[in-house]
């Protein structure tokens, strides 16, 4: 973050709010679902925003919308005021609409955006802090120089950091659009200054509009200083509007978790192949081989192993575990200290007790597996009657034969063992062997006067 003005001043207990504009239609995404409610890493990109704003400790959140409000006010909630900008008019009609959830409030406010998730709560508050600073600036801007300036608004400013004026770039000059300080549309102004500012904003230009940034331009026309700080990252301020851009900024956040992962002691065999959700807990020396997927929930200790084509999400996998290639666990899963799971293994609200193994074709729902347990392939605990879920206990060092079905609610014992095929229905006590299959019928000849017998028959046919 660089500014060449006065140093800032942290501001001694200021109240914050903050704004966040997210009334746009969000057409080109051609969706549904609200524009910012679009995830990245797994997560809505309004929710990495309000997270990031957090750390700032607002005392009020507004978020202005418009198209599809009822699906922010679902997903926000009672976290934030929702303004309504109905018709929307610009930028600096829409943090209008805000006022009223304002009144009253004396402080600092901060103009957001919420298809903007990226921006950090460093920069965040070298805004704010830049808006102390001894020189009184009306409003802070937040500048960015990305490689190229496209048709982004322009920051005209001096080289201390005041700004001397501002200009959308449907209404620049060519001299004008040859500088490369661009707008990022965010800003810090005092609540004292931000609504007078708006009262006296037109919407005399190409769009017939009240652009925000033209407070800028009436405050330094009234004598007063506006200043830019300028952030040393243009990603964090990229915006998001249509399905391409989303798979970038995903792009672009996951290639800094990897490299994040690694650099906490993590091995990505294939970073590439990778994919971390938002909130992600890795340990010291875990191995992730290629094409493994993280989706939100999931903690992982130190020394696991991660084999390939495996999906998480919920899960907890303690130190020493290894799981995989081509597992999958879901919501509720708890994966003790040296379990194992490998294979086409499916766990759900389930745990795994320490030593325990699932090593391949295994279904374990609603289960509690107990220490040195093993669960042979083809197990599945038959969790769901079709109304009900019902949980499976399988005790300590217990012995689930291949291909057996253990029909909820069932106990297996400590030391018991349930032989191969068996379909179990009634608790195996501690130590108890249970067999559940059907007499073995044996026909000694039969099958080699079955295959004469048809012989005939396909010769008689095809003569």
């Amino acid at each position: 973050m660089t500014s060449a003005s006065t140093p800032a001043v942290a501001p001694a207990a200021v109240p914050l709010a903050t704004v966040v504009l997210a009334a746009g239609k969000g057409t080109r995404m051609k969706s549904d679902l609200h524009k910012v409610l679009h995830p990245i890493a797994g997560r809505p990109m309004l929710e990495h925003l309000l997270a990031n704003a957090q750390a700032l400790t607002p005392q009020r959140q507004v978020v202005v919308a418009g198209h599809g409000r009822e699906q922010l006010e679902k997903a926000l909630g009672s976290r934030a005021a929702i303004a309504v900008q109905d018709p929307q008019l610009g930028t600096g009609h829409a943090v209008q609409q805000a006022e009223g959830a304002l009144a009253g409030f004396d402080g600092d406010v901060l103009i957001l955006y919420g298809d903007v998730p990226f921006v950090r709560a460093e920069t965040m508050r070298a805004m704010i802090e830049r808006l102390h600073a001894p020189d009184a600036p009306a409003v802070v801007v937040l500048g960015f120089e990305p490689a190229d300036p496209l048709q982004y608004g322009r920051v005209l400013a001096h080289d201390d950091g005041r700004i001397a004026m501002m200009v959308e770039y449907k209404d620049a000059t060519e001299e004008q659009r040859a500088c490369t300080l661009c707008n990022s549309g965010l800003m810090a102004v005092k609540s004292a200054d931000l609504f007078g500012l708006l009262a006296k904003v037109g919407n005399d230009n190409a769009n017939g509009e009240y652009y925000l940034v033209d407070i800028v331009n009436i405050a330094t026309l009234e004598g007063r200083a506006c200043a830019v700080i300028v952030t040393d990252d243009a990603d964090e301020v990229g915006g998001i509007n249509s399905r391409a851009e989303l798979a970038e900024a995903e792009g672009r956040w996951q290639k800094k978790r990897r490299i994040q992962a690694m650099a906490d002691g993590a091995t990505l065999i294939a970073p590439e192949t990778v994919f971390f959700a938002w909130d992600t807990r890795l340990g010291r020396d875990v191995t992730i081989e290629p094409n493994v997927v993280f989706a939100p929930g999931v903690t992982v200790a130190d020394n696991v192993v991660i084999h390939a084509f495996s999906h998480l999400e919920g899960a907890t996998l303690e130190s020493g575990v290894a799981i995989g290639p081509y597992a999958r666990l879901r919501p509720g899963t708890v994966l003790k200290a040296n379990s194992k799971v490998g294979n086409f293994v499916e766990m759900k609200n389930a745990i795994l007790g320490e030593g325990a193994k699932a090593n391949h074709l295994t279904y374990l729902g609603d289960a509690e597996v107990g220490a040195g347990a093993n669960i042979g392939a083809g197990t599945i605990t038959c969790n769901y009657d079709g109304y009900f879920k019902h949980k499976t206990v399988i005790g300590e060092r217990a012995f689930i034969g291949s291909n057996s079905a253990l029909i909820a609610p069932v106990k297996i014992g400590a030391d018991a063992i349930v032989a191969a095929g068996s379909a179990v229905t009634r608790d195996v006590a501690d130590g108890e062997l249970r067999l559940v299959r059907g007499e073995q019928l044996v026909k000694p000849g039969w099958a080699d006067s079955f295959h004469d017998a048809m012989k005939k028959k396909k010769a008689e046919k095809n003569s």
